[in-house]
């Protein structure tokens, strides 16, 4: 039996790397563009309007993206200011990342969250519980939105 090899009780990269986690879009948006690029770019995606109807009140996908585990994009940054919603949101522990400027094309959007998507999956791996946090234009994740957000030197890599 000297000839017979040990396994390896080490990890691989593989085995010890956290699953992708899952981006939910808010209908704000849209269907195609963002969801695309980012897809190509290795995200998992999932789409409001492929769960809930248009008309959804935010409270209620909110709830049910957070007990699924999924991180939401959007650029409703208001959603931190209404009370139901907000509520939603930490009693289950929704991880929102808000594009901070509003007036952008779908190109712009997704150029913005793709930039992000290195920085976006970090925090995802290290921040349990509910967090808001801004990404710029530019893709970087800026100041946090939400009182239990990580610091901006925690989540600007």
């Amino acid at each position: 039996m000297a000839g017979r090899k040990r396994k390896s009780t080490k990890r691989s990269a593989a085995s010890s790397r956290q699953p992708e986690p899952t981006l939910f879009l808010d209908r704000s948006l849209g269907r195609y563009v963002v969801a695309e690029r980012l897809r190509a770019a290795g995200a998992r995606v999932e789409i409001h309007d492929d769960h809930f109807p248009q008309d959804a009140p935010d409270e209620e996908w909110l709830a049910a993206v957070g007990r699924k585990g999924w991180a939401v994009l959007t650029k409703d940054a208001h959603i931190r200011y209404r009370h139901n919603e907000l509520s939603a949101a930490v009693g289950n522990g929704v991880r929102l990342f808000v594009l901070g400027k509003g007036q952008l094309t779908g190109e712009e959007i997704a150029g913005a969250f793709v930039t992000a998507l290195p920085a976006i999956r970090t925090l995802l791996g290290k921040e349990q519980g509910t967090f808001i946090v801004r990404v710029s234009a530019q893709g970087r994740l800026t100041k946090p939105l939400f009182p239990g957000a990580p610091r901006e030197s925690e989540s600007n890599h």
